[in-house]
């Protein structure tokens, strides 16, 4: 049989190539006469330069500041066709910052920001910009302070990174920044939250508390009146779907660089060339590490299910846990219910092998 596997990243444990071939050696171990074709996916967020470096490209690295401002290496992609790719978790993820010091007011996307400028000196004419599993809340301010914008409070000075401060913004200016104006900015994200939405939605599982959770909502709704009014000719992005994704990173560079949002499961999935390989295909397993209700909202597994049922092809799938209200497979073996030990590779081997198994079975 030909199967493509197609994985999401198992977050904080493997990568989505690393969940490839871990599902991919686990799948041979119980059935090694089938043909298997690796396919690593991504919705824009983590394991986003993984799904699109297989195509080739230049991976390079760049020095910028990280959430909390310290100065950190992170990774880019830059392909032959002059397409940059910005995993904006390399810069500001949620992943960098100690537990005990989680906390929006204090993160920053600025990194981001010097990300997309690196890539525009580079020469990239268009940059697809991932947006997840960040540690901000700061609706993008901070990328454009890595842009060069000028952002100025009440007497005059400039806005510090953070969200401390960003309801005192009253002005945005371009300051110093590049020229964007023949660069297409391209933002992949798996999330519909608007701006005004994004504190209560994303503050929480970013160490923000209930007293924080009031003052970000009212920080971003005043940074949306300024960089609505300066920055895109009053243009309501903030009403945009995705506009909160990221904290709320994509709303700043919606503004300041006429940046789009588009679903970022689907465009990887193109950009993979998914469908083109699903001739002849028998079955397609894909996986993420945690499976519940979110997963069947234009994730990497609602993606895989819809391209499944419109073909006719059975979706398994390997899995670290499953929550209540995941949504139905096929075939389904969960490698961690307990919560992933010390190798999860290895328990995602197995659970691929035992997935393999029901289907030799069946």
């Amino acid at each position: 049989m030909r199967i493509v596997i197609a994985p999401d990243s198992f977050g904080g444990t493997l990568r989505a190539t690393e969940a490839a071939a871990a599902i991919a050696t686990g799948w041979a171990r119980t059935r090694p006469e089938d043909e298997l074709i690796e396919l690593p996916l991504s919705d824009g967020g983590e394991g986003l330069l993984d799904a699109l470096a297989s195509g080739g490209g230049e991976l390079r690295r760049t020095e910028v500041a990280g959430p909390l401002g310290h100065p950190r290496d992170a990774s880019w992609l830059l392909q032959a066709d002059g397409t940059a790719v910005i995993e904006s978790a390399e810069a500001c993820g949620l992943v960098h910052v100690p537990e005990e010091r989680r906390s929006p007011l204090r993160t920053t996307t600025y990194g981001v920001g010097q990300l997309i400028d690196a890539a525009r000196d580079a020469g990239a004419r268009r940059i697809l910009v991932g947006l997840g599993g960040s540690a901000t809340v700061d609706g993008g301010a901070g990328a454009l302070l890595g842009l060069g914008f000028r952002l100025s409070i009440e007497d005059g000075s400039g806005l510090k990174v953070g969200s401390e401060d960003l309801g005192r913004v009253i002005r945005a200016e371009r300051g110093w920044s590049a020229t964007f104006d023949e660069v297409e900015v391209v933002l992949l994200s798996d999330v519909t939250t608007t701006l005004v939405d994004a504190a209560p939605v994303f503050g929480p599982q970013k160490g923000a508390t209930s007293d924080e959770v009031a003052t970000l909502t009212s920080a971003l709704e005043s940074w949306a009146e300024v960089a609505e009014r300066d920055l895109a000719g009053g243009r309501r992005w903030r009403d945009v779907p995705g506009s909160g994704a990221a904290g709320g990173l994509g709303f700043g560079l919606a503004c300041a660089l006429g940046a789009r949002f588009v679903p970022g499961a689907r465009t990887v999935a193109d950009l993979v060339g998914l469908e083109p390989e699903l001739e002849g295909v028998a079955a397609i397993v894909t996986g993420e590490g945690r499976l519940d209700a979110t997963s069947g909202s234009g994730k990497v597994i609602d993606l895989v299910r819809e391209v499944g049922a419109r073909r006719g092809i059975p979706i398994l799938a390997v899995v670290g846990q499953v929550a209540a209200g995941a949504p139905a497979l096929d075939g389904l073996e969960a490698a961690a219910p307990d919560g992933p030990g010390d190798d999860p590779r290895a328990e995602v081997e197995a659970a691929a092998a035992r997935l393999a198994g029901t289907v030799s079975a069946g």
